[in-house]
């Protein structure tokens, strides 16, 4: 069972802005991060627990500075909740183990894929290739690389 580090631990192994954004759901800058424009093959994982979260196969350029998705791998790895903050109402999203702040989903996705958009800090992600996921132990992932 995986069992969350301490805030002193987290803020040894996570650069400020990941901290500030997985445990003070803090927002990064939009088309200032690391993976708004990335799409190579491979899986996405929480930074700080590296539970599974999304797949390359369900990214899209939605325009919005973020990375962005249709679906988790895994629905039961994401935790929804209400949303308040800065006036607005809106769905955040966080990790179940590792109870990361990820970014907020949208009902405005492609209508095609199901019409969610997972709008995703960079700062709360690690990106494992396609061909790096056997070694790093997220084999069972090459499954949906397969057509």
């Amino acid at each position: 069972m995986y069992k969350k580090p301490s805030k002193e631990e987290l803020k040894k192994r996570l650069t400020s802005l990941q901290y500030r954004v997985t445990q003070e759901n803090a927002t990064e800058r939009p088309f200032d991060n690391e993976y708004w424009d990335h799409f190579e093959e491979g899986i996405y994982v929480d930074i700080v627990s590296g539970e599974p979260l999304f797949s390359s196969r369900d990214k899209y350029d939605a325009g919005c500075g973020w990375p962005s998705f249709t679906r988790p791998i895994h629905e039961e790895n994401i935790v929804e909740k209400l949303d308040t903050s800065h006036g607005l109402i809106r769905t955040e999203v966080r990790s179940k183990y590792g109870d990361s702040h990820l970014g907020h989903v949208f009902p405005d996705g492609p209508k095609d894929k199901g019409g969610l958009r997972y709008c995703i800090n960079s700062a709360a992600l690690r990106f494992i290739k396609k061909e790096d996921l056997e070694k790093e132990g997220y084999g069972e992932y090459l499954k949906l690389f397969e057509d």
